[in-house]
């Protein structure tokens, strides 16, 4: 199960600390004096979905962090949503680290929860992808959490995906999924045209993957599925035509612009 304090994010923050502060913050160290105490506190510059404020925990540990709005709540422009109090030293060297996560989480988590709410009523699921920032997969797949999407796979160790690569190297979806019986998980093809997704059902297939259909053709497939298996939707989907595929019947659809195109939130740190 993924949380926030997951070994790869710590040490994740550990290398942005390693790389940011290096020797030392040789700015704050000389205009700051040692014995200087203060609060800072968080505030985004524009709407957004939070994602990610258990960080601060990490990046603070010896200081005082108050979470004033939970991860997956819709925060105005200027709500504050988190405090830290401690050593000023402490708040001002560790600033941008904290900024560049924050930033990132709720980015996704803000374009996730757009996308949830455009296929709100239809049924269908939205799903992420692997399709994440390197390194930072555990804090991607997070942050769709917290904008109401839900998880694909992980990773490749943890479920079993067809690609059209596969095939292609198989030699066809018969014999890719044939050759793939024997590891006893649940399979999951991708298909590219109708005639693969009728190869795919004669094998038992009960989860297809339409690559890169458009919503008359999902509409299409699903007529001709009729109940047999899980309809997943995949590629050239956006914000203003997911809609259109979900109500198509899909019953998911996953999005890689969830991870690798969201943009940063706007967001500032303070002091008192």
């Amino acid at each position: 199960m993924l949380h926030w304090d997951h070994p790869q994010v710590r040490e994740l923050i550990r290398l942005a600390v390693a790389e940011d502060v290096g020797s030392g913050d040789v700015t704050t160290e000389a205009c700051v004096p040692r014995e200087s105490q203060t609060v800072g506190y968080f505030l985004p510059k524009q709407d957004l979905t939070l994602a990610g404020t258990e960080l601060l925990r990490i990046i603070f540990p010896q200081e005082k962090v108050e979470i004033l709005k939970s991860d997956g709540t819709h925060v105005l422009a200027g709500q504050v949503f988190a405090k830290v109090g401690g050593a000023t030293r402490t708040l001002l060297t560790m600033e941008r680290t904290a900024l560049n996560f924050l930033q990132r989480t709720c980015g996704i988590a803000t374009l996730t929860s757009q996308f949830v709410k455009a296929i709100e009523g239809t049924g269908c699921t939205l799903l992420d992808t692997r399709k994440t920032s390197p390194g930072m997969r555990v804090l991607n797949k997070l942050s769709v959490q917290a904008g109401g999407g839900t998880n694909h796979r992980l990773g490749l160790f943890d479920a079993v995906l067809i690609k059209n690569n596969h095939v292609d190297a198989a030699g066809s979806i018969t014999q890719a999924i044939e050759n793939c019986r024997p590891s006893g998980r649940t399979v999951e093809v991708e298909v590219r045209d109708l005639a693969e997704l009728d190869e795919a059902l004669h094998c038992g297939i009960c989860h297809v993957l339409l690559d890169n259909f458009s919503p008359q053709q999902v509409a299409d497939a699903v007529e001709r599925v009729a109940g047999r298996a899980k309809l997943e939707v995949s590629g050239n989907v956006r914000l203003d035509t997911i809609r259109e595929y979900a109500e198509a019947g899909a019953d998911y659809i996953s999005v890689g612009a969830l991870t690798h195109s969201a943009p940063a939130a706007d967001i500032s740190f303070r002091l008192e």
